[in-house]
């Protein structure tokens, strides 16, 4: 449905985006992931029309973003990162003109209000100043104001920026919700939230894409598959990882002992024994351990998250 083609962006001397190309299929949730100064924000803007591309182009459904503008625009509802509300209004009364603005009157401004109401959870503030509204709230009444025209594709810029936590997972529920019907575009900083929201991932680093596919997908290609974390009560570092490192399955282990905690003595060693084989490796790890008649104080598995690889594919950035 959305296809970006080599897509660059100058400020001056300065490239934000440095040849983007990726493509967004229709009813997709889409998460675009980077540091700040990534170029996601001006990604978005191109899009939705603020901006206009350097080089290369943004085709909505065959339609040119530079020739085609207007139409576009029309496509699509944008919610920027500070949501430009006018607080002296009541709710109500924003979002009627706002549908004013989308050109509803009458009862089709009616019925369209009282489904935004419904879908955006705005019962019990529709009669308040927009100024007296938590943050949570106005993020659902800038969702209300971006989903009024009923939209084809909605493009979020950091939904979720400055929400606590319980205010952080309404909105997503919100989003998967909403993407259930629509094509949904939003960036973040919160990892967590791509993996529990998007279908699939787009990570930016200064200016250019450096991973593209669903989280699942992401882990497989740059993690390490799983990592047993181990906390064994033996002073010899070396002695330690030089036995577990002969384990068939082990790709790496790291040495996380954090000293300065407290946590641990001085005699024990914690450590991260990578593995990118879909055999469990547990059992030769303990049976080494057991061999060595070493004693054991922890030993669990985790998988890679998708924090670690952003970290590691923004590492510059960090």
């Amino acid at each position: 449905m959305i296809e970006v083609q080599g897509l660059q962006k100058f400020y001056g001397n300065f490239q934000a985006l440095k040849g983007l190309d990726f493509t967004i299929n229709k009813g997709e949730i889409l998460g675009l992931l980077g540091p700040n100064g990534a170029g996601k924000t001006t990604t978005m803007r191109i899009l939705t029309g603020f901006l206009k591309p350097s080089r290369g182009n943004i085709k909505v459904a065959d339609l040119n973003v530079i020739e085609h503008s207007l139409k576009i625009k029309e496509m699509i509802g944008y919610l920027p990162e500070a949501a430009p509300l006018y607080g002296e209004m009541l709710v109500y009364d924003y979002l009627a003109y706002v549908a004013e603005m989308r050109g509803l009157r009458g009862s089709d401004k009616a019925r369209r209000i009282a489904e935004m109401v419904v879908l955006c959870g705005l019962k019990e503030v529709i009669y308040r100043a927009v100024h007296e509204l938590s943050k949570g709230y106005k993020q659902r009444v800038g969702l209300a104001h971006a989903m009024m025209g009923d939209p084809e594709i909605l493009v979020l810029d950091e939904p979720t920026s400055g929400l606590d936590p319980n205010q952080i997972v309404e909105i997503r529920e919100l989003i998967k919700e909403i993407g259930r019907k629509k094509t949904v575009i939003f960036s973040t900083h919160i990892l967590s939230e791509a993996e529990a929201t998007c279908d699939r991932v787009v990570i930016i680093n200064q200016g250019t894409i450096v991973a593209d596919g669903p989280t699942d997908s992401l882990l497989h290609e740059f993690g390490a598959g799983v990592v047993v974390d181990i906390v064994l009560q033996h002073p010899d570092v070396a002695l330690v990882i030089a036995k577990l490192s002969i384990v068939a399955g082990v790709e790496k282990i790291e040495n996380t002992t954090d000293t300065e905690s407290g946590l641990l003595s001085g005699a024990s060693v914690q450590l991260a024994v990578f593995s990118s084989t879909d055999e469990d490796i547990r059992p030769a790890l303990y049976r080494v351990i057991r061999e060595q008649g070493w004693d054991l104080i922890d030993f669990h598995l985790r998988s890679e998250s998708l924090e670690n690889i952003f970290a590691q594919l923004t590492q510059e950035e960090c």
